[in-house]
């Protein structure tokens, strides 16, 4: 198994998924649905996050599933990437994240477990370090080749170059930063809904990312560490096709 792909995933079922109107500013990819009550649209998240475990378990994929707590309401606690991170190292990473409520998201009963029954030792408390920002949003602001010590990242309000650039020195990581829009020009929010690492390739969507030198250097990277390139239209992005984990069942 390569240092791309992971053998055991934490998910988190959600108690109060909905539309978050804390986040729907930065984030063009969320719309609210007026004809769903707030309840139907939670228990049908529910239903299909109990599909989802089914058949990755079905597939042989090891999950650790952790119930969303009741209070406070998170709507978006079914994206745990974006508060904690784990590392080869030991080292555990939680983050600063942009909106207040999903501040509350950060678990540290799920921190104590890591290190106690998961063998994680350390813990970098990136959220604590800066509350109020700069932000960086996890594994939803970075995607990490941790083969070759290399992060990817488009800018945004909830992906800062300052704290990115601080989180690379510390985990000894080359950081590769862009900026990257869907077609209507806006900044896209999270680096992992236009790109994705396998193993041996890059599921990405070149045309986001406008400007030709930096798109050049991120094809170059990629390039030189081996991955062939998938390259997915502004369409397709929108679509959440390049929205992936690759995973390896038992």
């Amino acid at each position: 198994m390569s240092n791309i792909s992971t053998h055991k995933i934490l998910m988190i079922r959600p108690s109060h998924f909905g539309f978050n109107s804390e986040t729907a500013e930065s984030n063009a990819f969320q719309q609210s649905n007026d004809q769903m009550d707030p309840d139907e649209v939670a228990h049908a998240a529910v239903r299909e996050f109990d599909h989802m475990v089914h058949l990755l378990r079905t597939a042989g994929i090891d999950i650790e599933v952790i119930e969303d707590t009741v209070s406070p309401v998170k709507p978006d606690a079914i994206f745990p990437n974006n508060w904690i991170s784990f590392h080869d190292n030991g080292m555990i990473v939680t983050y600063p994240m942009q909106a207040p409520v999903r501040r509350q998201e950060v678990r540290e009963d799920l921190v104590d477990r890591a290190i106690h029954d998961w063998g994680f030792h350390d813990r970098w408390a990136l959220d604590r370090q800066f509350p109020d920002g700069p932000f960086l949003e996890g594994t939803g602001s970075m995607i990490l080749d941790r083969e070759n010590r290399i992060v990817y990242a488009c800018l945004s309000p909830r992906t800062e170059r300052s704290v990115l650039e601080e989180w690379s020195k510390k985990m000894n990581f080359q950081p590769i930063s862009f900026l990257a829009t869907d077609a209507a020009g806006q900044q896209i929010y999270h680096t992992n809904v236009m790109m994705a690492l396998g193993d041996g390739y890059a599921v990405i969507c070149l045309d986001s990312i406008r400007d030709q030198e930096e798109r050049a250097i991120v094809i170059q990277s990629l390039e030189a560490t081996g991955n062939e390139i998938v390259d997915i239209s502004l369409d397709q992005m929108n679509r959440f096709a390049g929205n992936m984990l690759q995973v390896v069942n038992q």
